[in-house]
């Protein structure tokens, strides 16, 4: 197949909660189940793309969250310099995916006009939506967007050969997802359309949404833009660390996504 990519997955942080706040009506009984924090590059023969920029040091301090590894160490560590990437795509303008500023010095960064609007608009009157936006990462897009170093996409788009954009709202009003092409297939990167896999195969909403119904149909779409429920990979699940094969010797928390599954983990 031609223009195929390599994708990796970099987790860079992790926060310790209980499975009950990971579903709307979640059983307040049910166990640990944590979130894993990632970004993803999306690595081709001729450019690379970075998938959602993470938080820093100062954020995670403030929101309480446990940074592992700083983002453009983890990013260096395969190989991508971020002071040369050209391309960062955001799923969306939560705090832990649209952080780190100046890691990306010459980079365009690709959002949906909807988001834009909406973490800017009358919406974020209300406490409990503007609550996983910061005010420093707005502030900082809207600098980038007077730089001229801001891409808008409306719904579907085309960002590269056999790499696409797809806004599905839900979690938040103009998330998008990835849909790119590997060698084992098509392979869609949720972001936070299901931060587990429990979400998706399961249809139980996460508890942080601005559309329950986009969430629910976000489902549906991930399912008809992947070659299989195995290609879908969530934004927040451990299990991702499992099921994937290790891209560096002796570095248990960066994966590659565009090999097929360990045997036995799904």
């Amino acid at each position: 197949m031609s223009d195929t990519y390599e994708l990796y997955a970099i987790r860079y942080g992790h926060f310790h909660r209980n499975a009950a706040a990971n579903f709307v009506g979640g059983d307040p009984h049910d166990g640990p189940m944590p979130l894993d924090y990632f970004v993803w590059a999306i690595v081709g023969e001729s450019r690379t793309f970075i998938f959602d920029t993470g938080f820093d040091e100062k954020v995670a301090v403030r929101r309480q969250r446990e940074l592992l590894r700083p983002v453009g160490e983890g990013l260096k560590m395969i190989g991508i310099d971020p002071d040369t990437v050209e391309d960062v795509i955001l799923s969306h303008m939560h705090f832990d995916h649209c952080g780190n500023h100046e890691l990306f010095p010459k980079a365009r960064y690709h959002l949906q006009d909807v988001e834009m609007a909406y973490c800017t608009g009358r919406c974020m009157c209300y406490a409990y939506l503007r609550h996983p936006f910061d005010y420093d990462d707005v502030a900082n897009m809207l600098a980038k967007l007077y730089a001229d170093r801001v891409v808008f996409h409306d719904g579907s788009s085309e960002i590269a050969p056999n790499l696409t954009v797809h806004r599905v709202g839900g979690h938040s009003k103009g998330l998008q997802v990835i849909r790119v092409l590997t060698r084992r297939g098509w392979v869609v990167l949720g972001s936070d359309a299901s931060h587990f896999y429990a979400n998706f195969e399961q249809y139980r909403p996460f508890p942080v949404l601005e559309s329950a119904s986009d969430m629910l149909q976000s489902y549906d779409t991930m399912r008809r833009l992947a070659t299989s429920l195995q290609h879908i990979v969530p934004g927040h699940d451990p299990l991702v660390l499992e099921r994937y094969p290790a891209a560096l010797r002796g570095v248990d928390d960066i994966v590659r996504l565009d090999l097929e599954p360990v045997a036995g983990s799904t």
